[in-house]
């Protein structure tokens, strides 16, 4: 049987403190040295779209395969969320006697929240972790350190593209994504539940406003930003990301961060921008 000394449980104790103090510096030094590296990529990364010679060719590459690419599963999605916010929103308004504002009620839903925000995550979910798998990759495989060794910089050649294109087609996949899933909830309030279409339309047109367009464009136009820094930069910087471990692995988890990383920030920025604007 051990017997344990009011002393060594002293030296224990402070053990156990001195170590989990360390453990909180080295996670405050990481993530103030992370947050540093990805402010100064940002930095680059817009700069480089105003550099010359401009990659046009690169640009409409990005735009293809970020907007035509996302169409179908932006359509899928829009149309599901239109028809069930026209079910659910009849049966809701259907116990007050306000059928007649069904219209008002899924066209500011889907313009001022619900478009901006799944636009965003289907399209980071979709080109955003591929972005980062790519540059993962090439980090990994050193393609980009061979970029700079021929004094080519890697933002204006790889990262730049990404970033004008993001910011140029997720407002239009927003509008889309609008436009389907308000026409979505026409068919379920309308033709599935018989609420009378010159009130679903009236209603729709007499409430979306011009503050209202602004408010999804702003979000769409910040969201695309953030999910094209956040899926980039992490790829971008994969062999310093701490537990990413090596080769495919890394790649692998650093695309998962990504994802979710990006997810987060969607939602926190919807909650920002609507606290400031609306």
């Amino acid at each position: 049987m051990f017997i344990v000394s009011g002393e060594s449980w002293g030296r224990i104790i402070f053990t156990m403190a001195f170590k989990a103090l360390q453990t909180l510096g080295d996670s405050t030094i990481y993530t103030v040295r992370d947050l540093g590296r990805m402010a100064v990529f940002l930095y680059h990364g817009l700069v480089g779209v105003f550099k010359r010679p401009f990659r046009g060719y690169e640009l409409l590459r990005q735009i293809k395969f970020i907007g035509a690419g996302s169409l179908v599963v932006i359509f899928c999605v829009s149309a599901s969320t239109g028809m069930v916010l026209g079910l659910q929103g009849y049966y809701s308004l259907h116990k007050f006697g306000a059928e007649g504002t069904l219209g008002s009620v899924v066209s500011l839903t889907l313009i001022m929240e619900l478009g901006p925000v799944l636009t965003a995550l289907m399209v980071a979910g979709r080109a955003g972790s591929a972005m980062c798998a790519e540059l993962g990759i090439m980090r990994i495989s050193e393609q980009i350190d061979a970029l700079e060794c021929m004094a080519v910089d890697p933002f204006r050649f790889l990262i730049s593209p990404k970033f004008l294109a993001a910011v140029f087609v997720v407002p239009l996949l927003t509008a889309l994504f609008d436009v389907i899933g308000i026409f979505g909830g026409y068919i379920a309030g309308v033709k599935l539940m018989g609420v009378s279409s010159g009130s679903y339309l009236q209603g729709m047109m007499s409430s979306v406003t011009n503050h209202d367009l602004q408010l999804g464009f702003v979000k769409s136009v910040v969201f695309g930003l953030l999910l094209v820094w956040i899926c980039t930069g992490r790829g971008y910087f994969v062999r310093e990301i701490r537990g990413a471990g090596f080769g495919a692995e890394s790649v692998s988890r650093v695309t998962t961060q990504a994802v979710v990383m990006t997810s987060i920030a969607v939602l926190v920025f919807d909650y920002l921008i609507t606290a400031v604007m609306l």
